[in-house]
C-alpha cells in the first residue's frame, strides 16, 4: 500500500514478548540464540572435543607425576643458559627456543615452560584436527588424524622436557595450516607462513629447507610472484638478521657453527680415504680405527680424528664440512646407503637403541634421576631457576602413568602406514596431500642425512604425516566413489 505525502503510518503494537534492538527482551532473544548456536557447533565437534578433553587430562597428570620438567640432556641447560644471557651459540643450536624461555625467564620456572610446552602440544592437536575438516573431512577422520600426536608418550614427554622440539613442531604445523587453510591462499597468509617457517628455522636449523619445499609448491601452484616474494621476504629476512648477529659474535654468516662437523661424524660409517683422497690438511679427519655403535657417537668420542685435533671439536667446523662433501662425492651410494639403513630403524615393530646408550620414549618411567654435577647446571639454577633439580615421579600419579598403555606398533609401524598412504594421494601437483607428505619426508630423512637417526628426530614428521595421510585416505575415498557411481545402472 502506498502512503500518501505528509501521512505518517501509526506504528505497529509490538508482538507479546518482542522488544526493539537493544531492549532486554531482545539482548535474551539473541543470547538465547547464540547458545544455541555454540551447543549446535559443539555437538558438530562432540569427537574431538572429548579426544581433546581426553588429551588435556592427560597432560594434566603429566604435571601432577613429576615434580619438575625433565632437564635430563646437558642442551637444556645451554638453552637456558641462552636464553638468561641472550647471545648465539657457536655450537649446534640456534637461538629460537631460548627466546621463548627468555620471554618465560621473569617466572623463573621450568615447571611454566613445560606448561606452555604442554598447551603447544594441544595445540598441534587442535590445528591438525580444524585443517581437515577445513578440507571436508569427516569428523572421525580428522579426529582420528590427531590421536598420534595427542596421545604417543613421546610428544608428552618431550612436551615435559627443556627441549626445542615441541616448539619446533609446534611451529611448522602452524605455518601449514596457515598456508593451506584456503584452495589459494592471499599474499599476507603466505608470508605469515614464511614467518613461521623462519621461526621454526630459528628453532631448529632442520626446518630451513622448508621453506625451499613451500616455495616448490607455490611455484607448481602457480600462485603468483607476489606470494613467491611474499614467502621469500618473510622467510629469509628473519634468518638473514640472524645470521648476521651470529656473524657479529662468531665472525662467519652461519645460523650455527656444526654443519659441518654433524656432516662429517655421518661420513665416519662409511669413509673409505684410499678412495677418497682427500688433501694433507684434510687428510687428519679420516676414519683412524675408532668404532662407535652410531654416527653421532664420533662428535662426542675423544678418540675420533676429529677430536684429536687442537682447539675443540667446532673450532674445525669448515674443514670437516670440506671433508665431508668431499667423501659423499667420492662415495654416493655408500653414503645412500648408511642413510637409507639408519632412516629405516624409524619403522621397526620393536624399538631399537641407537645409540645403544638411547632408547625411544614411548613409556612413562618411575623412579628419580639426580642431576649430575656440572658447572653449567649451577649457573643456570642461580641464573634461571633456583628450584632446578633432579625429577621424581609422584604418586600415585606417577604409577598411573607407568601403567599408561601405549603399544610399540603405534609408533614406527604406524608412521610407515601414514607415508605410504600419503604417498598413494599426493601424486599430481594439484593433490591437497602432496605438501605435507613431502614436508614429513624431509623432516624424516633430513636429520639422518646430515647426522644420525634419533628416535627425537623423528617426532616432528609425524603431526604433518598424519594430516598427509587423511588428507590422502579423503582424495582416494572420494575417487572410489566417483568410480562406482560411474560404474552403476544409475549413473548410465
Amino acid at each position: 500500500m502506498l502512503i500518501p505525502p505528509g501521512e505518517v503510518r501509526p506504528a505497529p503494537a509490538p508482538r507479546e514478548g518482542s522488544g526493539r534492538r537493544g531492549a532486554p527482551g531482545a539482548r535474551a532473544t539473541r543470547a538465547a540464540r547464540a547458545a544455541r548456536a555454540a551447543l549446535g557447533a559443539s555437538g558438530a565437534h562432540r569427537p574431538f572435543i572429548v579426544v581433546a578433553v581426553l588429551a588435556a587430562g592427560l597432560r594434566v597428570l603429566v604435571m601432577l607425576g613429576y615434580d619438575t620438567a625433565q632437564l635430563y640432556w646437558y642442551d637444556s641447560f645451554t638453552y637456558l643458559d641462552t636464553a638468561v644471557h641472550l647471545a648465539p651459540s657457536g655450537a649446534f643450536h640456534p637461538a629460537g627456543y631460548p627466546f621463548l624461555l627468555r620471554l618465560l625467564l621473569p617466572f623463573h620456572s621450568v615447571e611454566l615452560v613445560a606448561g606452555v610446552q604442554h598447551a603447544m602440544g594441544l595445540g598441534t592437536g587442535v590445528m591438525i584436527y580444524l585443517l581437515l575438516r577445513r578440507h571436508t573431512l569427516p569428523r572421525w577422520g580428522a579426529t582420528l588424524a590427531t590421536l598420534p600426536v595427542l596421545f604417543n608418550p613421546a610428544f608428552l614427554r618431550l612436551e615435559h622436557a627443556v627441549l626445542s622440539d615441541t616448539q619446533l613442531i609446534f611451529l611448522i604445523t602452524a605455518a601449514l595450516t596457515v598456508l593451506m587453510w584456503r584452495a589459494r591462499p592471499s599474499t599476507r597468509t603466505v608470508a605469515v607462513a614464511g614467518l613461521l617457517l623462519a621461526l621454526a628455522g630459528l628453532t631448529r636449523t632442520v626446518a630451513v629447507p622448508l621453506l625451499g619445499l613451500v616455495l616448490l609448491h607455490l611455484l607448481l601452484r602457480r600462485a603468483g610472484r607476489r606470494r613467491v616474494v611474499a614467502l621469500a621476504v618473510a622467510g629469509l629476512v628473519p634468518l638473514a638478521a640472524y645470521a648476521g648477529w651470529y656473524q657479529q659474535h662468531h665472525g662467519r654468516f652461519a645460523l650455527s657453527g656444526s654443519d659441518g662437523v654433524a656432516l662429517w661424524a655421518r661420513t665416519m660409517t662409511f669413509a673409505d680415504c684410499s678412495v677418497i683422497r682427500p688433501p694433507a690438511g684434510e687428510a687428519v679427519l679420516c676414519p683412524n680405527g675408532t668404532v662407535v655403535d652410531a654416527a653421532s657417537e664420533y662428535v662426542w668420542t675423544a678418540g675420533a680424528s676429529l677430536n684429536r685435533l687442537p682447539g675443540g671439536r667446532f673450532a674445525h667446523n669448515d674443514l670437516a664440512r670440506s671433508f665431508a662433501l668431499r667423501a659423499i662425492a667420492a662415495q654416493p651410494l655408500d653414503y645412500l646407503r648408511e642413510v637409507a639403513r639408519d632412516t629405516a630403524l624409524t619403522f621397526s615393530p620393536t624399538p631399537v637403541r641407537h645409540p645403544l646408550r638411547v632408547s625411544p620414549a614411548l613409556t612413562f618411567p618411575v623412579g628419580s634421576w639426580p642431576l649430575p654435577s656440572f658447572p653449567l647446571i649451577d649457573k643456570v639454577r642461580r641464573d634461571y631457576d633456583g628450584d632446578i633439580r633432579g625429577m621424581s615421579s609422584v604418586q600415585p600419579y606417577g604409577n598411573l602413568l607407568g601403567a599408561y598403555p601405549y603399544p610399540e606398533v603405534l609408533h614406527g609401524p604406524l608412521l610407515g602406514a601414514l607415508l605410504l598412504l600419503g604417498a598413494a594421494g599426493a601424486a599430481g601437483r594439484r593433490r591437497a596431500a602432496l605438501l605435507p607428505w613431502a614436508a614429513a619426508v624431509f623432516l624424516l630423512v633430513a636429520p639422518v642425512a646430515a647426522l644420525d637417526f634419533d628416535h627425537r628426530y623423528v617426532l616432528p614428521s609425524i603431526p604433518v604425516a598424519c594430516l598427509a595421510a587423511a588428507l590422502s585416505g579423503a582424495a582416494l575415498a572420494r575417487r572410489a566413489r566417483v568410480l562406482s557411481g560411474r560404474g552403476s545402472p544409475a549413473a548410465r
